[in-house]
């Protein structure tokens, strides 16, 4: 058994099929927390065996996941492919101690073996005949699979740090294959060697792989290696309870990214789907790090609920710096299909002026997608699109006022908030009218929308000419 005075060093192994899945993220969340706190390692393995399905662009989506996360691995990833020669070493090393042997069972054999299993209602599992039969009987043509022998009696027990004792009956465990008749080998020989090689203490994984488990604890047995302390965390359920599927919706983490989350509000609530720590739900970094434990870890699937996604990104947002958020709206316009036409937009008009507006812009907004939707107003072209509401705004009587306080706006050298809202308060006294007569046609006019942050600091935050085109093109409305 693991020694457990070692340093800790986990692991997080994806298959490179495909996006990084927000299962997979949180999986990379509590070994990266978990090592962490224990002061050790976390390492990174792409598990790239599946030649046919793994590719370049799922590994660098996995890596950019990651790193958006602040989940880097403390080395550099180790590619499981690559291992190969390795992984038919040890092979070698179990046919040598007596642990495995060759296979030479015919695929229609196969076949036929798991029809007639079916039939007498028995599970579809290999029936041992290469097992202990005399290589020298083996047929012409036919290229070995290397099975391990595994235990016919007894159990296979992990104690597992969330899960508990789980027992697996021997007879019940069929002799795996691990190595294919192609030379390649099975996941579950490979994640053996891996782990063993890299080291690896503490096996934390979706409860899916508990089976597994059971298959690798017995080709550590085989090899005489100490078995890692494993911690199966249950899978996450959508908010009906089912198994979280497309049907629930975004499941990868860039696309968590391109609807607007902040990384620190995405990370904070996966750490608390399936683990707990009193009542506390929004937590620093360092706080997490500190207040880790497998024990923390609960046995009951977790249902993830975007709405309480964007509730908790919605309060980051309001205690993030507002350069902060600039530099992440930067980041969520590469992956917007116009985010190239958003950022010319708001580089041309500066961002100093979107980090001055963002108290206001902020407030309110729950993903970056809202900031960007609310400061629209700075990057719009003329004439601007009103929303039905600011349309009503531009009615006769508030295109009347437009036109009327025009002037006094025009005649202004000072173009600074405090200045247009003295003019347009005076304004407003001397035609005996009411801030809202005056300011609602006037957001309108210069937003398109009956939201936005204080109308003076928008007029403001604009050129004097791109303020006073919008109130003309509003007056001129029919």
């Amino acid at each position: 058994m693991m020694d457990e005075r070692r340093p800790v060093i986990t692991r997080f192994a994806p298959s490179p099929t495909g996006f990084l899945h927000i299962g997979g993220a949180r999986t990379a969340l509590f070994n990266w927390l978990f090592a962490r706190h224990a002061g050790g390692k976390y390492l990174l393995r792409i598990e790239d065996t599946d030649r046919a399905r793994s590719t370049d662009e799922a590994i660098q989506a996995i890596i950019d996941g990651l790193r958006w996360l602040g989940l880097d691995a403390d080395e550099e990833p180790l590619f499981q492919f690559a291992r190969q020669a390795r992984h038919q070493e040890v092979v070698e090393m179990l046919l040598a101690s007596g642990h495995a042997y060759r296979c030479y069972c015919t695929p229609e054999e196969l076949l036929a073996m798991r029809e007639a299993a079916e039939a007498d209602g028995r599970p579809p599992t290999y029936d041992g005949r290469w097992r202990d039969r005399d290589p020298s009987e083996a047929p012409n043509g036919v290229r070995p699979a290397i099975r391990l022998k595994t235990p016919q009696e007894g159990e296979t027990v992990i104690d597992d740090q969330v899960q508990g004792r789980v027992v697996f009956q021997n007879a019940n465990l069929d002799d795996l294959i691990i190595l294919r008749s192609d030379g390649t080998p099975t996941y579950n020989l490979a994640v053996v060697v891996d782990d063993h090689d890299m080291k690896i203490t503490h096996v934390l994984r979706g409860v899916d792989h508990l089976t597994n488990a059971a298959r690798q604890v017995q080709i550590y047995n085989a090899m005489g290696w100490d078995v890692p302390i494993f911690g199966h965390v249950p899978l996450i359920h959508g908010p009906d309870g089912a198994k979280l599927s497309k049907r629930h919706g975004a499941l990868g983490v860039e696309a968590y990214r391109a609807m607007g989350f902040l990384p620190a509000a995405l990370k904070n609530y996966l750490v608390r789907l399936g683990w707990s720590h009193g009542d506390q739900e929004i937590f620093s970094e360092r706080e997490m790090i500190a207040a880790f434990g497998l024990d923390g870890l609960g046995k009951s699937p977790s249902r993830f609920d975007i709405a309480k996604l964007e509730d908790l990104n919605g309060q980051y947002i309001r205690n993030t710096e507002d350069a902060e958020l600039v530099a992440h709206l930067k980041v969520l316009f590469g992956d917007l299909p116009d985010g190239a036409r958003l950022e010319e937009r708001f580089s041309a008009v500066g961002y100093d002026k979107l980090i001055t507006l963002m108290p206001a812009l902020k407030e309110r907004a729950r993903t970056l997608l809202d900031i960007v939707a609310t400061a629209g107003f700075l990057i719009a072209e003329r004439p601007l699109a009103y929303e039905d509401k600011a349309a009503k705004m531009l009615d006769d009587p508030g295109r009347a006022n437009l036109a009327a306080v025009l002037a006094p706006i025009e005649a202004l050298d000072d173009w600074s908030a405090a200045a247009i809202e003295a003019t347009v308060r005076n304004f407003i006294k001397s035609e005996g009218l009411n801030l809202g007569q005056v300011a609602q046609p006037l957001r309108a006019a210069l937003t398109g929308q009956t939201a936005s942050p204080a109308i003076f600091d928008v007029m403001a935050i604009l050129p004097k000419q791109e303020a006073l085109g919008r109130i003309r093109d509003a007056i001129g409305r029919s």
